[in-house]
């Protein structure tokens, strides 16, 4: 079951506040929903209950597992920070840039966001990508 739920992890995207459990569990690692509601105050303080339905809806979509710890859960992402983002790119240059990825560099050259030191890391990347 646990190979279903991770192939089925890797066709979802997350819903805004899914993925701000999911950056609280890669940031900490291995870690109890208690864990994770200290970990968003004090910006966000959500209900114990609140935060283990949302972990527990990660679980059954396959981003996070579980294993018992005394009383409680531990919780560890299933996916990785990285796996998922490749996978969100590989949806957003599909879905949005017509398989294009020169389209996504071009909106993000175009933007005003983009600091002269992004620029030089981005022109390292190429560079080195490059060969």
């Amino acid at each position: 079951m646990k190979g279903k739920a991770r192939k089925h992890a890797r066709r979802r995207t997350l819903t805004a506040v899914e993925l701000e459990m999911m950056s609280v569990i890669w940031r900490l690692g291995s870690c109890t929903v208690s864990q994770i509601r200290e970990a968003l105050r004090p910006e966000r303080e959500l209900a114990y209950t609140s935060i283990s339905t949302i972990v527990r809806i990660l679980e059954q979509k396959g981003f996070v597992i579980s294993e018992k710890a005394g009383r409680g859960h531990l919780y560890s992402a299933a996916i990785s920070k990285e796996n998922y983002q490749g996978l969100t790119l590989q949806q957003l240059v599909s879905k949005v840039f017509d398989d294009t990825p020169s389209l996504l560099v071009q909106r993000l050259l175009d933007s005003d966001s983009l600091t002269e030191e992004e620029l030089a890391r981005i022109r390292a990347l190429l560079r080195r990508k490059g060969g």
